[in-house]
């Protein structure tokens, strides 16, 4: 499995809005990709910016390929979601997941904000 990192930053007012385009758009679309097996979207409010670490897993590099084209380091965005990030790292790195003890963890926004 590959596990695909990235990471960008909003200021603190749109970070509600660059979560949603998360949630309602991109997260959505990745599901239809042979191979996705998931994700993580992370979230760190820092004060003056916020940062979003996303976490996607693949079966392989070729189905990163189908997410991202043969240049596949290159981050890829919704229109809107990149309009709404003030800086970004210009490159997803690509990491083999050599040990998973996490199953059938899912959060929900209720979940999440209780803690």
């Amino acid at each position: 499995m590959i596990a695909r990192y990235w990471r960008g930053w909003t200021r603190p007012q749109d970070a509600e809005a660059y979560e949603t385009v998360l949630e309602e758009k991109v997260l959505p679309g990745l599901k239809t990709i042979g191979g996705y097996r998931g994700g993580y979207v992370l979230r760190r409010d820092d004060g003056e910016e916020v940062e979003f670490v996303v976490v996607n897993l693949f079966d392989s590099l070729d189905s990163v390929r189908r997410f991202a084209g043969e240049d596949y380091c290159t981050p890829v965005f919704e229109p809107e979601a990149r309009r709404l990030l003030s800086r970004i790292e210009p490159l997803a790195k690509h990491y083999q997941v050599r040990a998973e003890t996490i199953a059938n963890l899912r959060l929900n926004r209720e979940q999440i904000f209780q803690a």
